[in-house]
């Protein structure tokens, strides 16, 4: 006798093949049967309806490290049919931090900085503060982290001994089981690192078989040499290497990730292991600061404040910003109305969400410039954009292509209280089932099966989760229950704090979170450790 037995469905199992009529019987935490014909019987029977059942999503960009714990039930990524968050990413994990790294790490988790007590200092004492979630979650190690609590916001290369330290860091994170080293190479401190420390760290999160996940240094004008820094590292490291949200930025750059998923197939012919992950928007999110280039962060938040209250200095950053083109910039091409303001911390700013530069700058009568220093001082850094720099045919080409997985770049957010705040992203509610209405249903772009392969088997095998992304007997009983028919997001840029439809059911470890459409408040994920 089974626990649970899902019946009446057509079961699209991941692999990419074809769908089949059929059966799923679990026991415990696991799948014990995969059947057709007539199921077994069991203490509970969910009738799939001939609804779609489909391994759970595994979301393998998120940035849901402090959000999980102050939303234990992943609301906005449980309700899409994610059932797995991969954390730590674009250099940024909560751990390993000390005395001295802490202020800078609060800072740079912006609306949840102040609503968390930051009671850890190792990797694994943060890991274990993040079990009984709705969700399973699989941690990264970021190098933006590791080397903020070596080096702090300073520029410069890390002497001998600092470089060690800095092995040490990675090597006690993954010794607790992160499945990686992530950096983020547009973000101080991570963009102060060269090449060569990066090749240094992840040859230590190889030794313990992780992967690097990265995002590049430059999306935009220095999109192909940032994908080849990212190959050569996995080739001179021996790493599995993962280009995280991959995208081409502004439009003299439209086309060009034909080029680079082209580097990547002929670095893989050479034996390079490199894929890349995307969202299905053609937009992206991040903190406003990162307009500001990368000379400008030493020192951390205070010290660039400083900067933008002297005259002199925003003159010197007017001026890199636009002429300079050795570092990623969103407005090199004078694009300030692509710039929409998305959060701010304090009330007095709030009239300004939802609106872009050029708007605010007319509002305040200055120009956009003085209103984004002028903005980021108010806010005392915190603030953040929602910036739309993408060709949504280039969406298309890399949500189609063979190497790539499907990632929010998106946070389990909730419509209330600090994780209702604003206008953010709508990825962080919509993704997964976006590219099943968009790509899947409207467009025929990908069929369903492969679209799900995409969400399950595929970043399942590029992590190492050995019993996740398939329907298979030994397989741990992560599965949605879906209309394909019906599937669709509906967070918007203006309204996104909505849920989707049509993920019927969810299922975590055997135990049901969703069901008809509800939350059911259940929290049987884990968090994943690398080689346990």
């Amino acid at each position: 006798m089974f626990d649970i037995v899902v019946t009446n469905v057509r079961i699209v199992d991941g692999t990419g093949g074809p769908w089949f009529y059929g059966w799923i019987g679990i026991r415990g935490r696991h799948i014990a049967r995969v059947g057709r014909g007539h199921p077994s019987t069991a203490a509970r029977t969910i009738d799939g309806k001939g609804l779609v059942v489909c391994p759970g999503f595994i979301d393998i960009h998120s940035h849901s490290d402090l959000a999980l714990l102050v939303n234990p039930t992943a609301d906005s990524k449980v309700l899409q049919g994610v059932t797995t968050e991969v954390i730590g990413n674009c250099g940024y994990s909560p751990a390993p931090v000390t005395e001295g790294s802490v202020g800078e790490l609060r800072a740079m988790a912006g609306r949840l900085g102040d609503e968390i007590e930051w009671s850890w200092r190792s990797f694994e004492e943060y890991l274990g503060l993040l079990e009984k979630r709705s969700v399973n979650v699989v941690p990264l190690v970021g190098h933006g982290t590791v080397r903020l609590a070596v080096l702090g916001m300073e520029d410069g290369e890390p002497s001998p001994q600092e470089l060690d330290h800095m092995r040490q860091l990675v090597d006690e994170a993954m010794s607790a089981g992160a499945f990686g080293l992530s950096s983020g190479l547009i973000y101080p401190p991570g963009s102060f690192a060269a090449t060569e420390e990066l090749i240094d760290l992840a040859r230590t999160a190889r030794k313990w078989g992780g992967l690097y996940a990265t995002h590049i240094r430059g999306e935009g004008d220095t999109l192909l040499p940032a994908v080849k820094e990212a190959i050569r590292i996995g080739e001179e490291a021996g790493i599995r290497v993962e280009i995280s949200h991959h995208k081409a930025v502004g439009e003299k750059n439209r086309g060009r990730v034909h080029e680079t998923l082209a580097l990547m197939e002929e670095a893989r012919r050479r034996g390079v292991d490199v894929a890349c992950d995307v969202y299905p928007y053609a937009a992206s999110s991040t903190t406003l600061t990162a307009c500001f280039p990368p000379w400008a962060h030493r020192g951390g938040i205070s010290a660039l404040l400083e900067r933008l209250r002297d005259p002199e200095m925003r003159e010197r950053i007017r001026r890199s910003i636009v002429e300079e083109g050795d570092w990623e910039n969103f407005l090199r091409q004078g694009k300030w109305a692509n710039i929409h303001i998305s959060w701010v911390k304090s009330g007095k700013d709030r009239d300004l969400v939802g609106k872009n530069l050029e708007e605010i700058a007319r509002l305040r009568g200055v120009d956009p410039f003085t209103a984004l220093c002028d903005l980021v001082l108010e806010e005392e850094g915190e603030v953040s954009m929602v910036v739309f720099e993408i060709d949504p045919d280039d969406v298309r080409y890399v949500v189609s292509h063979r190497l790539s997985c499907v990632g929010s770049d998106g946070v389990c957010l909730a419509p209330r209280g600090v994780l209702g705040e604003g206008k953010p992203h709508p990825r962080s509610y919509g993704t997964f089932p976006r590219v099943l209405a968009r790509y899947v249903r409207e467009d025929g772009l990908l069929t369903l099966e492969e679209a799900i392969r995409k969400m399950t088997s595929h970043p399942a095998r590029r992590l190492g989760l050995w019993d996740r992304g398939l329907i298979a007997e030994g397989f741990a009983a992560d599965l949605v229950i879906l209309d394909p028919e019906r599937v669709e997001d509906r967070a918007t840029f203006d309204d996104p704090h909505r849920f989707p439809v049509g993920i019927e059911w969810v299922l975590v470890n055997g135990e049901v979170v969703v069901e008809r459409g509800e939350h059911t408040g259940a929290t049987p994920g884990t968090v994943f450790k690398r080689g346990a």
